[in-house]
């Protein structure tokens, strides 16, 4: 058995030279971008499979040529280098064709997530200070809403229809009917824009009406995607992946789209995850590798197992969150041999690839990183008496750093004050600058690697969870809740629910003076309108007072232990149950149907 791990370890090893070699640093005036690689697999394969989507099919060769074609309204549009749109759509091929469009030119991509609505929206909009707003047809009922809310002119709404069932209205631009017309070839543009020009802004914790815009320069959108590609899953032209991930997600667009994209691989794209068709469309479209998230894959045991759900053509799955708890079954049922998890996060300067194929691990990394002493219960660093971080012990929880150098930089938010509440600085030696992750990691033994130390992931701290793939902002929820005219204060912090991944929400509220009792009905309509499901905290606890520290930080460590847990909350406790809309007393009988999983969570 060990000489079977060795051997298979070994087998990696032109896999870690190829990563090591995308990571060697290239001057930011160096020309390359994602545009260009496009065109670059229309020469080499024209005519192979890029893009299938609801029963269209594009060749490598007609989708460079569309994306020429959109590039080229933009173009006639006055949109230059360095300006940005802000793009609003489903996942579909008309999504990939105006990303590569936009980054041709070397105009930024403003990605917003499709299920922000009302006042999130307009943010998201604002704060990139985009030039245009380009949104889809599904989208149009989310925009008309907003649309007197935003400094944009009639013309600086460039819609592209969907199924067709609406006309462009009078105040946008169809970009399809003025793109059919439009110049197929490559735009001259695309030769200037470098490694260093920003490709997209990816909103990060953009789940509660605060978004922040992550940038996402060439450099580090290509370097991630050729790892994968190169590395991870070693994807070739040969390759197809089954793409369900929302494309606005760093995880769909720059690992599962980017792999694709680097290679020269097919991609079928979903709009939204199907457990159920999703072996038998891995089948008939003989995808050979998939793009994840841990909870993706747990829906996909709920589905009732079948003798031959091995027998299919996956080879290779990326993705992140695959637990422990779940991993080999997984693995096992699906006969899938080569599991990439990775860690990482769409501003993060550091990040982990599990390239050795080993199990139960986010797997290495060679960038400089360390996991220093964390106060989960106070929320707060552990310095020693000097100042100093303390490093944690082999195998101990701690908080993940990456260190902020040239090569390893943090290219931030848009928004300067939010970019430095990520940095430590003075963390081992006055002057250094260390990227908070916000997230708690630990070495584990994976056997034989080469002596490199692996990791895994134990859990988000202090005022972010992850939920339903998302990251949650604690602080934003609780903005959110404060402003309904019940509440004086809520402390907003995640909880466990058996047979889910991450945290769900909860919040402890304090009521106003005079209040006697929340009312329901209107809280639960309040919620409804300003966050979207997964940021509504499914858990609420009434309290007379919220504790806070000296310098008033709530603090959220036994509210944590104690939970929803009727036992040992005296409280009243509220929850809203799967599908519903208005939040209720939590009984003992619902607790327990939570605990054992059959809750529907």
């Amino acid at each position: 058995m060990i000489k079977k791990d060795v051997l298979r370890t070994l087998r990696e090893v032109p896999g870690l030279i190829k990563a090591k070699k995308l990571l060697q640093p290239r001057p930011d005036d160096a020309p390359d971008c994602l545009g260009a690689r496009v065109a670059q697999n229309a020469e080499r394969f024209p005519r192979r499979s890029a893009l299938v989507f609801e029963g269209r099919e594009m060749n490598w060769a007609q989708f460079n040529a569309e994306a020429n074609r959109y590039a080229a309204v933009f173009k006639a549009r006055g949109l230059k280098r360095g300006e940005v749109v802000s793009v609003l759509m489903e996942n579909r091929i008309e999504f990939l064709v105006v990303v590569i469009a936009l980054n041709k030119l070397g105009v930024v991509a403003s990605l917003i997530n499709n299920n922000l609505t009302h006042r999130p929206l307009v943010h998201c909009v604002t704060t990139a200070n985009s030039r245009m707003f380009l949104f889809g047809e599904e989208c149009l009922e989310a925009v008309a809403e907003i649309r007197a809310q935003l400094e944009l002119q009639a013309g600086d709404y460039l819609y592209v229809p969907d199924a067709g069932a609406v006309a462009a209205p009078d105040w946008t631009l169809d970009m399809a009917a003025e793109a059919a017309t439009a110049s197929t070839d490559n735009p001259s543009e695309t030769a200037a824009v470098t490694i260093g020009d920003t490709a997209f802004y990816i909103f990060t914790s953009g789940t509660t009406g605060l978004p922040k815009a992550a940038v996402l320069s060439n450099r580090r959108y290509l370097a991630t995607a050729g790892i994968i590609q190169a590395s991870g899953l070693k994807l070739t032209e040969d390759d197809r992946l089954y793409l369900c991930l929302p494309l606005y997600h760093g995880t769909g667009l720059m690992v599962g789209a980017g792999a694709a994209f680097l290679a020269g691989a097919s991609m079928f794209i979903r709009r939204k995850f199907s457990a159920s068709q999703f072996l038998s469309e891995v089948r008939e479209h003989r995808t050979t590798a998939f793009v994840y998230i841990g909870e993706l894959c747990r829906y996909l045991l709920h589905v009732p197992a079948q003798p031959d759900d091995a027998d299919n053509p996956l080879r290779a799955v990326v993705g992140n969150g695959l637990r422990p708890d779940i991993w080999h079954q997984f693995k096992d049922r699906f006969g899938i041999d080569r599991i990439i998890e990775f860690y990482g996060s769409s501003e993060g300067n550091i990040g982990f690839v599990n390239l050795l194929n080993k199990d139960c691990t986010v797997g290495s990394s060679a960038l400089p990183t360390a996991l220093i002493q964390y106060d989960v219960d106070r929320d707060e660093v552990v310095r020693d008496g000097a100042g100093r971080c303390v490093r944690v012990q082999a195998g101990e929880p701690g908080l993940l750093l990456g260190k902020i150098t040239a090569l390893t930089r943090f290219e931030g938010y848009t928004s300067a004050e939010a970019t430095e509440k990520k940095i430590l600085r003075d963390v081992f030696e006055p002057g250094d600058a260390w990227f908070n992750t916000g997230d708690l990691m630990r070495t584990v033994d994976v056997g034989f690697a080469l002596g490199l130390p692996h990791y895994q992931f134990v859990d988000r701290i202090g005022d972010t969870f992850r939920w339903k793939g998302e990251n949650v902002s604690t602080n934003e929820v609780g903005e959110i809740l404060n402003q309904h005219p019940q509440v004086a204060l809520s402390n907003v912090f995640g909880v466990e629910v058996p047979g889910t991944d991450g945290r769900a929400g909860m919040a402890a509220l304090r009521l106003e003076e005079g209040v006697e009792s929340l009312d329901l009905a209107s809280f639960s309509a309040h919620v409804q309108a300003e966050l979207p499901p997964y940021a509504r905290p499914l858990f609420l606890r009434i309290q007379s007072e919220i504790d806070t520290t000296g310098t008033f930080k709530l603090l959220k460590g036994d509210l944590r232990k104690q939970g929803y847990d009727p036992a040992q909350v005296t409280d009243l406790l509220c929850v809203l149950k799967p599908g519903a809309t208005r939040y209720e007393p939590l009984d003992t009988d619902w607790f327990e149907r939570i605990q054992s999983g059959a809750a529907g969570y």
